[in-house]
C-alpha cells in the first residue's frame, strides 16, 4: 500500500489497473496497450499503475521481457485486490476458482476513485478510456 501510496503522489490522477497474471496472452497485449499510450496519459497529469499478486520478480521478467514502459506493484497477500473488489470468485468450466478481476480505476492523488471499469477485456480497453475521459 505504501508503494501505492507514493505512486499517487506524483500525478494528479491514477489509473490503477488490477490483472491476473504476468506474461500471460491477455495482459500481453494490454500492458503492451497502455506502455504505448503511457504518454498520453501523462501529458493528461494520468500516472499508470498496475497491480497483480505476481511477485516482484515476476514483475521484472515481464517488463524485461515484454519491453513495458508501466509500473508494476505486488499484491501477494492480495490486500488492494479485496479493498478494490478486484478479487472475486469465478467460475471456470464449471469450477468456483478464486480470481482476478480484470478492474481499471482512476484514482486521484489521495486514492479516491474518480472513474471505475470492472470486468473488461484487454482488447481496446485502453482505446476506450482514452476515449471515454476524452485525452488528446
Amino acid at each position: 500500500m505504501e508503494k501505492l501510496l507514493s505512486f499517487l503522489k506524483k500525478y494528479p490522477q491514477t489509473i490503477l489497473y488490477f490483472y491476473p497474471k504476468d506474461n500471460t496472452p491477455g495482459c500481453t497485449i494490454e500492458a503492451h496497450d497502455f506502455s504505448t499510450y503511457k504518454d498520453i496519459f501523462n501529458k493528461n497529469g494520468i500516472g499508470i499503475v498496475w497491480i497483480s499478486k505476481d511477485s516482484e520478480k515476476s514483475h521484472n521478467n515481464f517488463i524485461e521481457k515484454q519491453c513495458l514502459t508501466i509500473d508494476l506493484l505486488s499484491d501477494e497477500n492480495l490486500s488492494l485486490h479485496k479493498q478494490f473488489w478486484a478479487w472475486w470468485e469465478k467460475n471456470m468450466y464449471g469450477k468456483i476458482v478464486q480470481w482476478t478481476i480484470r478492474s481499471t480505476f482512476l484514482l486521484d492523488q489521495h486514492g479516491k476513485i474518480v472513474k471505475a471499469w470492472k470486468n473488461v477485456k484487454a482488447a481496446g480497453h485502453v482505446e476506450k478510456i482514452i476515449k471515454e475521459l476524452d485525452l488528446k
